[in-house]
């Protein structure tokens, strides 16, 4: 009886004592993956010469203040077999969004393989399959190549400790991209190779906050190229009381009506046209600026020379109180009931299903993307895999909408001290990270390539911020213009791609010297 009573206490005691199993521990974190590289070697012939190079497609971890992971990073990189890479000049490049991968500047125009792209108009081209082929006007010739994808597409993710905040937003991504140069730089033995930053759209603020991120820490740049160029974000935001991008975008729309023949007497070259139309944005910024108190006659004149410059009627000019938005302009070049022109290459058009409306509606996802979003998705996830070999159970994001809409438009200029007023304003404008990037290595070379018909980074945008960033004469004298008839992507237009290669060839050649 009583061994029995003992039993039983036994087997009741860790109840009543209050004791319970420990409950597992949840895993702490995403999970980390392991950094690779697959290498391959292939040969590409550019002018008449035998280029044997080796394609690396990997990922690198970066890692927060206490060397936890918090993201896996996604790139491609092409370097040039038997050349010392001590002397070798690297390029880091990628495109923007924000919230795009890199592939389109891969494949796109400057990678060892190029995508034949859609011709405008040509609807059969846009269809598969499609084309990749060695790119005679790749610029491996003079630089080796490495192609990111920010957090968040591509390949590219959160991982361990990672949280979206350390990588969507300005200084943010700017921070994510300057460590992963400097890993690479530090795991590929780098160091010591000329360094060139190639952004395209918001790949070039990105360049701006880069290249002030990596001089601060000592990693000084040969050269910073940019295409399709936005720093300053009020120069094309349409917004109640901002008159400036009224300004900016004129010449873009003489281009545009140059193009399509909506100018009587039309001058004789697109030069002309935008020359036209830069000459008189002085006296289109006073009118703007009498706001109400701009005279019906003085009125009537601007309109009419609008409608000279831009191919819209003065009527619509007066209606629009000298004000015409970019998606007003893009419905209404072709007259009231044609086709829009592309915001990202007005070149291209595309029906409108709902043209009755007063405002746009979501008739298609804009020209020049429906003409070439088809082409770029199958040949570049075929590229990864069949050139490349590398293989994932995720899909690539060639661009993602989480990622944009979760962004930070916040950005604490190095001029900020400056500011004085009510709120917390904080400025979308990071040229002067550029400028004070310049001012600090003062051999750092600008080239700035933008192309006419380009409606979301307007040319003449991208001259007055640079124009305006308060670089001294010295300075000035390091930034290089040039010009293309092609919209935003500059590569698409297969007449501008072997003048940009050549300019870029020249560019990187001069800055490493």
């Amino acid at each position: 009886m009583k061994s029995r009573f003992a039993f039983i206490l036994f087997i009741l005691l860790p109840v009543s004592a209050g004791w319970a199993a420990p409950k597992p521990k949840k895993p702490h974190g995403l999970p980390v993956p392991k950094e690779k590289a697959i290498r391959t070697q292939a040969s590409v012939t550019v002018a008449g010469q035998t280029l044997h190079y080796t394609a690396t497609a990997g990922n690198l971890l970066l890692y927060n203040g206490k060397h936890k992971a918090i993201a896996s990073v996604f790139y491609i990189a092409y370097t040039l077999n038997g050349v010392p890479s001590s002397r070798r000049p690297v390029t880091f490049a990628y495109n923007g969004g924000p919230g795009y991968a890199s592939a389109l500047v891969d494949i796109g125009g400057f990678g060892p393989r190029r995508l034949i792209w859609p011709g405008v108009g040509d609807a059969q081209a846009e269809q598969p399959p499609y084309r990749l082929v060695n790119n005679p006007y790749t610029i491996l010739p003079v630089t080796d190549l490495v192609f990111i994808d920010a957090v968040g597409t591509g390949y590219s993710r959160i991982v361990g400790q990672g949280k979206p905040k350390m990588f969507y937003g300005i200084n943010a991504d700017g921070l994510a991209f300057t460590q992963f140069i400097e890993r690479y730089l530090k795991k590929y033995q780098r160091w010591n190779s000329p360094k060139f930053l190639l952004g395209e759209s918001y790949g070039t603020t990105r360049s701006a906050v880069v290249a002030n991120d990596l001089v601060n820490q000592g990693v000084y740049l040969n050269g910073v190229m940019m295409c399709s160029t936005v720093l300053d974000f009020p120069t094309i935001n349409f917004v109640a009381g901002n008159d400036l991008p009224y300004l900016t975008y004129l010449p873009s729309y003489a281009a545009s009506a140059w193009y399509h023949h909506r100018l009587h007497p039309a001058p004789a070259t697109v030069r002309a046209a935008v020359a036209a139309a830069e000459k008189y944005v002085n006296s289109y910024s006073r009118a703007l600026w009498a706001g109400d108190q701009l005279s019906p006659a003085k009125k009537q004149a601007v309109a009419a020379h609008l409608a000279q410059l831009t191919g819209i009627p003065a009527r619509l000019w007066i209606q629009a109180d000298l004000r015409l938005t970019l998606p007003v302009f893009m419905r209404r070049l072709m007259g009231p009931s044609g086709p829009m022109t592309g915001r990202y290459d007005d070149r291209f058009l595309t029906p409108e299903l709902q043209p009755v409306l007063p405002i746009p509606g979501n008739s298609a996802a804009g020209a020049s993307n429906t003409a070439i979003n088809g082409a770029l998705t199958a040949s570049f996830d075929n590229y990864l895999t069949q050139d490349l070999h590398f293989t994932s159970s995720r899909l690539y994001k060639q661009n993602s909408n989480k990622v944009f809409a979760a962004w930070k438009w916040d950005y604490r200029s190095p001029l900020n001290a400056l500011g004085s007023g009510v709120g917390n304003l904080h400025s979308r404008n990071v040229a002067p990270a550029l400028a004070r990037a310049m001012g600090n290595d003062p051999g750092m070379q600008l080239m700035m390539n933008n192309g006419y018909y380009d409606m979301a980074t307007p040319f003449y945008a991208t001259q007055y911020t640079i124009h305006h960033m308060g670089l001294t004469p010295k300075l000035e004298r390091n930034v290089h213009w040039f010009y293309y008839p092609v919209g935003h992507m500059l590569y698409v237009n297969p007449r501008a791609l072997p003048m940009l290669a050549r300019n870029m060839d020249a560019f990187i050649q001069a800055a490493a010297k």
